[in-house]
């Protein structure tokens, strides 16, 4: 009777590991589409509204921005790079490829490719990118550093 007992608990803990791993899963999954759809609502408010407006909503206050021939912009000094942008000549777009995010689900990050369309021009510049983004209090993602490069040569996926 005491093997009988001792294996029925055995069996119930082994059932509610496998339980407690399927909840994290389902979690984790959620929130790894939670974040493509979050990137991709940036995506859109910047093809409709433009860069400026979008990055400034989506920006973390201690945000950083990587870009070409220029040391990391944080912060305060991020916003004000962000204010002096003139978007008015061009569309930018992306598509999300992948997004990750942390056991803790407070940090996650995306990649994919955007696309560059100049208002004055018939072409398109197309690149890759990452950003890193951050959970906030209230529950909305904002990233924390956002970088690309200019330029696909091969495979996308």
């Amino acid at each position: 009777m005491k093997n009988c007992f001792t294996c029925c608990m055995i069996l119930f803990s082994l059932a509610s590991c496998n339980q407690k791993d399927a909840v994290e899963a389902n979690s984790k999954q959620s929130n790894k589409s939670a974040l493509l759809e979050v990137d991709r609502a940036f995506s859109s408010l910047c093809g409709s509204k433009g860069m400026k407006q979008a990055f400034i909503e989506y920006i973390d206050s201690n945000g950083v921005l990587l870009r070409p021939n220029r040391f990391p912009i944080i912060g305060a000094k991020a916003i004000d790079f962000l204010i002096q942008q003139d978007d008015q000549g061009y569309s930018l777009t992306w598509e999300p490829q992948f997004a990750d995010v942390a056991a803790s689900g407070d940090i996650g990050y995306t990649y994919g490719v955007y696309e560059l369309t100049p208002k004055s021009k018939d072409t398109s510049i197309y690149g890759s990118y990452v950003s890193i983004w951050k959970k906030q209090h209230d529950g909305k993602w904002k990233f924390v550093l956002d970088t690309g490069n200019e330029g696909i040569g091969g495979e996308t996926d």
